[in-house]
């Protein structure tokens, strides 16, 4: 694999990483379930156990709707800042 192309990877996966811990971070910080987080959101408990694992990521529909309800930037949520 090329280099670019490795860095690339990297970024991706780091995004993912973030994302996923941040996602939990905010549900905990909220004192919400799962399953209430999921409510708000109109997703399952399922869904929402899946993106804080990293095993799937919310669409951008509901990364907007996370941050508005949660008050917290995009650029937060997919760690591209830390505040």
């Amino acid at each position: 694999m090329s280099s670019k192309k490795t860095r690339v990877f990297r970024k991706i996966y780091n995004m993912e990483q973030n994302l996923s811990c941040r996602l939990r971070e905010i549900r905990l910080e909220a004192k919400l379930t799962q399953m209430e987080f999921g409510q708000k959101l109109g997703v399952s408990q399922d869904t929402v156990s899946l993106w804080e694992k990293g095993k799937s990521l919310p669409a951008a529909e509901y990364i907007i709707l996370i941050c508005k309800q949660f008050g917290v930037s995009a650029d937060y949520l997919l760690g591209l800042k830390d505040f």
